[in-house]
């Protein structure tokens, strides 16, 4: 009797799980992250692998392109087991490095005639990929594959480390050098050798506050978008056919 009225009782609904955590595959955006992080990782290989003066690590273009690729592999893998995204704290930066190289290279260095642009073969096809496809890339990503409204003022600080980390590596490396040596400094703006101290700490102070800036504009960028990711995964719902239900 009692098993027969345990029968008869409704079982308990299962708790509704947040979309984010439902373990739902999307392979189309694995796809398009995966293309993005090959991107991302061609520009630095292609640049180790013909050779630059100076080093290639010792850029912060090829840096922050290895920075990308790793963050887009990984994200790439979560989209395709259908793991929560990445949390806008790392894609916000991301999302800033990306610009910085960007906005660097075709506005301030590409004016220098120290540092002339390749014209052909591997050497133009490393620049294309480093300083545009790779941040064409992240920024497409964030205009349509996450959602708006998440990058926080309070993630501004957090994602400025990483200039500021390189600005100090770059100082070490450059006092550590001989004075007088070839490349002892990557970068125009940063030679100690020409500004002194003073003048490249305050060269990079600029810089900093140019970045502040620019992250500033992201974030508040951020708040404004529509949500385009939203409205393809919404119309991609529309579109898949209903699951079948079962006998009644």
């Amino acid at each position: 009797m009692t098993a027969s009225r345990t029968a008869l009782l409704p079982r308990p609904r299962a708790a509704e799980v947040p979309p984010a955590l439902t373990g739902t595959r999307r392979p189309w955006v694995t796809a398009l992250r995966t293309l993005a992080c090959g991107a991302a990782a061609a520009g630095p290989a292609i640049t180790l692998a013909t050779g630059s003066t100076p080093p290639p690590l010792v850029h912060f273009t090829v840096l922050a392109n290895l920075l990308v690729a790793v963050a887009f592999g990984w994200s790439a893998v979560r989209s395709w087991r259908g793991a929560p995204q990445l949390p806008p704290r790392l894609t916000g930066g991301v999302l800033l490095l990306a610009a910085i190289t960007g906005l660097m290279h075709h506005l301030v260095l590409a004016n220098y005639a120290e540092t002339p642009a390749p014209t052909s073969g591997w050497p133009l096809a490393a620049t294309v990929l480093l300083h545009t496809v790779t941040p064409s890339a992240v920024a497409a990503d964030w205009l349509l594959l996450t959602a708006p409204r998440t990058l926080r003022p309070a993630h501004i600080p957090l994602w400025l480390t990483a200039p500021a980390a390189y600005l100090a590596l770059t100082l070490t490396r450059g006092a550590l050098l001989a004075p007088g040596s070839p490349d002892r400094y990557p970068y125009p703006f940063l030679d100690v050798d020409t500004y002194g101290y003073a003048g490249t700490l305050a060269q990079a102070l600029a810089l900093g506050l140019l970045f502040t800036a620019l992250a500033t504009l992201i974030t508040a960028a951020d708040h404004l978008r529509p949500d385009v990711a939203g409205r393809i995964e919404h119309r991609r719902n529309r579109i898949s056919p209903p699951a079948a239900g079962g006998l009644k």
